[in-house]
């Protein structure tokens, strides 16, 4: 019987209530770090889009993977390549564009007919959180200023509401992840409206 990667269950345990909730949660601690940093780089906030794409990247690529752990490397890589299309392409090209590019591949390789027979492929509802996020980001890039900006805060509000079902579902990717993806989503998207409104 085959099934698909969305039945794919973390092997994490939930945290140990006995640990200190600064050691419990270290993923939310490190989310509020890596917020600092983007936010202290953002002039506007269509320029946090790369972010809400790679967040649909990650996910599906763990849903296609079958492999929940992999969401930390496939993070990481996310980053890697939006800084190396930043600097390399010298504002020709959105680094948006790149990110949901190297979706394109994950999705070939999760819809093949040996992947469709051995796994039943990525679920349903991964393919529609990859072009549900992916396409919000991508028509950000194309609405005005604020209007890009709130669609990307739409966007990540809406992916930390996901990141909150994978976290108590331990499903598709790690806890931990879930929990750093759902804080980092949160406070990007308040930051967003709140340097949007002011502005």
């Amino acid at each position: 019987m085959t099934n698909p990667p969305e039945h794919v269950t973390s092997t994490a345990p939930r945290p140990d209530a006995r640990r200190p909730a600064v050691v419990r949660h270290w993923a939310a601690w490190a989310a509020i770090a890596a917020t600092a940093l983007i936010a202290f780089d953002m002039s506007e906030g269509v320029d946090v889009a790369p972010a809400l794409a790679a967040s649909a990247l990650v996910y599906f690529g763990a849903a296609v993977l079958g492999r929940p752990s992999t969401a930390w490397t496939l993070f990481f890589g996310s980053v890697v390549v939006i800084f190396a299309a930043e600097l390399l392409g010298g504002g020709d090209i959105d680094p948006t564009w790149v990110v949901l590019a190297l979706a394109l591949p994950l999705l070939v390789y999760g819809l093949r007919p040996a992947a469709l027979r051995e796994r039943g492929g990525p679920a349903p509802l991964q393919v529609a959180g990859l072009l549900a996020f992916g396409g919000a980001a991508a028509l950000a890039l194309g609405a005005g200023d604020d209007a890009g900006a709130y669609l990307v805060a739409a966007g990540l509000f809406g992916h930390a509401l996901w990141d909150a079902h994978h976290y108590r579902s331990g499903r598709v990717v790690v806890r931990p992840f879930a929990e750093f993806c759902l804080v980092l989503d949160a406070i990007l998207a308040a930051t967003i409206v709140a340097v949007t409104v002011t502005g």
